[in-house]
């Protein structure tokens, strides 16, 4: 089955795609990567898309004009695509967090709009049934994350670096939001830190960064969630050069990553997201966990950059199998869950027969066609 995974991430600056051929091989599930590709939105649509966010208000008028926007790109992107089944995960706008406790989340990006147009059956709206029972809705890509690292030796996380960090553990089976990766350096060198070059030009402030650290999400323990509610882009209000600031902000995302990845004592770290392609994160977070190695999603053959996109096709496989998609024990969900909703699509809604067990590993190849 051809599934397409769309999703727009925590850094709101476009659409992420991925189409993946899946097969079940005795318990190992094979997919054949076609199409990776990352379309940037339209700068008027990202503009209302930024307006929105916390800590800014908007009316229900601009959540509607939104939620139909967002789907429209999501079409665009989906349309001419081949898959038989889509899965969205939209835009997260909100993710409603109360005394660590995730009590609903909002990700805009209609999906009838990707069902008209491209008549094809959409799975959609898929953390909110995690969240329903109990769980933080995130990170879900902790379900790939395990796959991937089945069989793999030693003690092995996986890391993925986007606007925000979150961390998958294999033994104990955990995962979780360490805090921001890119979001906080985005919002200081917009639209990103090419290279990591400002950071590497600037001088980590030592008195500002001891009181960023001081913030009381990374004292909590997991599963936790978080997201651009709590690290707005005016979360740091300091008067330093711009460099400073950058070489700072890169050094928190190192050292709050880093002193998960020496707690849980990993010796190797699979690495994935815009973050992994920053030199200068990646040299601070190598100095501050020696002797751990750190390897690219890229070498197990899963695009660094289409990590999420991919996961969200998997995701959309196993709804259509009957098959959960989460971990309890890394969502803090009161049990395994099938996520989102179907909006059928030009015929009627004809799924596979269900499975009754899920695959305990996942390989993929492929050398995919990509499209912006």
């Amino acid at each position: 089955m051809r599934v397409l995974g769309l999703i727009s991430g925590t850094s709101h600056d476009g659409v992420d795609s991925a189409v993946v051929d899946w097969s079940l091989d005795g318990d190992v599930l094979t997919g054949t990567l076609l199409h990776l590709g990352e379309r940037p939105y339209e700068p008027g649509l990202r503009a209302r898309i930024v307006a929105a966010l916390p800590p800014h208000r908007i009316d229900l008028g601009e959540v509607c004009a939104l939620d139909t926007l967002i789907g429209q790109a999501f079409a665009d992107v989906a349309a001419g695509l081949p898959a038989d089944l889509i899965c969205s995960h939209g835009q997260t706008l909100f993710h409603w967090v109360e005394d660590g406790r995730v009590l609903g989340t909002l990700q805009l990006g209609q999906p009838a709009w990707i069902a008209e147009r491209t008549g094809l059956p959409v799975v959609s709206d898929v953390r909110a049934r995690d969240v329903a029972a109990g769980g933080q809705g995130a990170p879900l890509v902790s379900y790939l994350d395990l796959l991937l690292m089945a069989g793999m030796p030693g003690r092995t996380g996986a890391l993925n670096l986007g606007g925000i960090a979150n961390l998958t553990v294999r033994e104990p089976v955990l995962a979780y939001d360490t805090g921001p990766a890119c979001a906080l350096i985005d919002a200081a060198a917009p639209p990103y830190d090419r290279d990591g070059e400002l950071a590497a030009a600037g001088t980590v402030d030592a008195g500002l960064l001891e009181e960023l650290l001081a913030e009381p999400y990374y004292r909590m323990e997991p599963p936790k969630s978080t997201g651009k509610e709590l690290f707005t882009p005016d979360y740091v209000q300091a008067d330093l050069p711009q460099a400073d600031l950058v070489a700072t902000l890169t050094a928190l995302t190192a050292e709050t990553v880093a002193a998960e990845i020496r707690r849980h004592r990993l010796d190797t770290v699979i690495v994935s997201g815009g973050g992994a392609r920053n030199p200068t994160l990646m040299s601070m977070l190598r100095s501050r966990t020696s002797p751990a190695t750190f390897v690219t999603s890229d070498e197990l053959g899963v695009p660094a950059d289409g990590k999420e996109a991919i996961a969200f096709s998997l995701f959309g496989w196993l709804t259509a199998h009957g098959l959960p998609a989460t971990v309890p024990r890394c969502t803090g969900a009161s049990g395994a869950r099938i996520l989102g909703t179907i909006t059928p699509g030009s015929d009627p809604l004809t799924l596979p027969e269900p499975l009754a067990e899920a695959p305990v590993a996942i390989r993929l190849s492929g050398s995919p066609a990509s499209r912006r």
